[in-house]
């Protein structure tokens, strides 16, 4: 079948999804292993029966709901190209909001920034992409996590970032001058009013206790003990979590609290420094 045809198609089949054009190149570049702007400007090709019949199979797990990075095992994060995989989280755009915020407070070429929960590397290796002096660790506690995150280190060609086991700071022996994370932030019960992309996610990724805050608070508490005097720490939290996450904040002694939007306008990243010894 000439892929011009199939994409109309294809686009039929997904009409549920936000951009079913746009996911349906994206099917075609990763089976027919052409770049998307090639399929974009060419009329003529043919797929072989193989390659008509495994896109048709990956067209039937994207209609139920399945999210086409996991189909196609990658999505893109501060323009980089990352493996993904069942067992880590997808790079959300908003979470580039968490990298701004790091860059615009690092003022050293040696920086030493801990990223906690790393799932596959995303942040960390977006920081490890700005400046090859800092050094950056990513830590996670799914051992499948952070075997995507080193594949993803070691396709990027990535010296400056180390990955290992570490239950939040249960590992950590150092101090740093950044810590950042995009914790589970998601509450029991907001979950089912979620769309059913979500649930093919690790869900021990996304929902915490206490309404979302538990993961939250335990990381504001504690690492005011691996910060340097002046260190940034900076949460992704839920959208309605801005208030909380400030007290919690205040609670344990941070100064200069201040919250950040997302692209979608929704209050998203917060982040304090540490002043005390």
């Amino acid at each position: 079948m000439n892929i011009k045809k199939w994409i109309k198609k294809s686009i039929q089949k997904l009409s549920h999804v936000d951009n079913p054009k746009f996911e349906s190149e994206l099917l075609l570049s990763y089976v027919t292993k052409h770049t998307r702007s090639f399929i974009i400007i060419s009329d003529e090709i043919q797929l072989t029966e193989k390659q008509y019949k495994y896109l048709n199979h990956l067209i039937h797990r994207r209609s139920l709901g399945e999210p086409i990075a996991y189909i196609i095992k990658e999505k893109e994060f501060w323009s980089l190209s990352l493996c993904v995989s069942y067992d880590t989280l997808i790079p959300r755009p908003d979470t580039e909001i968490l990298v701004e915020r790091a860059l615009s407070k690092i003022k050293s070429n040696s920086a030493c920034i801990l990223d906690l929960g790393t799932g596959c590397g995303a942040i960390a290796l977006a920081l490890a992409s700005i400046n090859s002096n800092w050094n950056i660790i990513g830590i996670d506690k799914s051992e499948n996590a952070l075997a995507i995150a080193r594949i993803n280190a070691s396709k990027l060609n990535f010296k400056n970032v180390t990955f290992f086991f570490s239950d939040w700071f249960s590992n950590i022996k150092k101090k740093f001058n950044i810590i950042v994370s995009n914790p589970p932030y998601v509450s029991k019960k907001e979950i089912k009013f979620f769309k059913k992309d979500i649930f093919f996610e690790p869900l021990s990724a996304l929902i915490s206790d206490n309404n979302g805050l538990s993961d939250i608070e335990n990381i504001i508490k504690n690492s005011k003990h691996y910060l340097f005097y002046g260190g940034w720490l900076m949460i992704e939290h839920g959208w309605r979590q801005k208030v909380k996450v400030q007290y919690l904040f205040k609670k344990y002694n941070f100064h200069e609290i201040e919250s950040y939007q997302d692209y979608g306008g929704n209050d998203r990243v917060t982040i304090g420094k540490k002043y005390d010894k």
